[in-house]
């Protein structure tokens, strides 16, 4: 792990203590108390915060705040009929990478990835230690460990493929973790292993653009299944590539969070950071 990677995870954590005090005192409270809060100078605090975000701490307390999910529904609402119609179905770019995806076949999916290596490893990101899995084909697991735990997140990407061979083997994901977290601007090839209808709703994601997001029944009204809302909530929270299928660009109608697989706090982080980078 080099010294950038190292240096990525450490900004999460600060990121994390921080959402926990803006939740605490509320968007009101100044800089000077969010870095005694953490044990940092005010100094220090911005350095890190304008590192990471690429905005103040001050901006950033907007993201943080309850109520930016709603804003982003205000403001950028992203129509997904609108988008899929425009030919960004099949892949599309996101974080300022271009992403190349394939789904595996309805039958091989049938047979729980039966005969299939899956290469593993981990790795730091933006948001804290991450766990990466991939075939010779690209991507096919991506998990955030810091809320759910590292046992826990393995366990769980496992038991999706249950008939597949795991080898711990990080050196071949590497640059696609690279490419994955905006450390390098190589493509991203992602191995997309889900039933039918996930894919569809999947798809759909892939079409929201970095610092926007949209609904779950507006996911379900563009896939054609405008009354599957809640079959849509389950498969967007299925979904084992986290970050680059997007999930966590989908909110409720009423502009709250929804849940996050991998712990509210990564989702709200995430959303943040897309909406810093998009206005700075």
């Amino acid at each position: 792990m080099n010294q950038m990677q190292k240096t990525s995870g450490y900004h999460y954590e600060v990121m994390r203590r921080a959402i926990e005090l803006v939740d605490e005192r509320g968007p009101a409270c100044t800089l000077d108390e969010l870095a005694g809060g953490m044990g940092m100078s005010p100094a220090h605090f911005q350095r890190l915060f304008s590192t990471w975000a690429g905005v103040s701490p001050k901006r950033l307390q907007q993201y943080l705040a309850l109520g930016h999910a709603k804003a982003l529904l205000e403001d950028r609402h992203s129509t997904l009929d609108t988008a899929l119609a425009a030919g960004l179905s099949g892949g599309g770019r996101l974080h300022d990478l271009f992403l190349r995806w394939e789904a595996m076949s309805p039958g091989d999916f049938a047979k729980g990835g039966d005969g299939l290596m899956i290469r593993w490893g981990r790795f730091d990101s933006p948001f804290g230690p991450a766990i990466i899995m991939g075939t010779e084909r690209g991507i096919c697991g991506i998990a955030f460990t810091a809320e759910a735990g590292e046992e826990a997140a393995m366990a769980d990407l496992c038991a999706r493929w249950p008939g597949a061979r795991y080898v711990e083997e990080p050196a071949p994901l590497a640059p696609w973790a690279d490419a994955a977290f905006g450390r390098s601007d190589a493509e991203v090839p992602l191995f997309v292993i889900g039933a039918p209808f996930q894919i569809k709703v999947w798809e759909a994601l892939m079409s929201i653009p970095s610092g926007h997001v949209t609904t779950y029944s507006d996911i379900a009204a563009a896939i054609g299944s405008p009354k599957a809302v809640r079959a849509v909530g389950t498969a967007v929270g299925r979904n084992p590539i986290s970050l680059l299928i997007p999930c966590h660009r989908a909110l409720r109608k009423s502009g709250g969070l929804g849940g996050y697989h991998w712990g509210l706090p990564v989702k709200r982080a995430i959303l943040a950071w897309e909406s810093a980078r998009l206005e700075a």
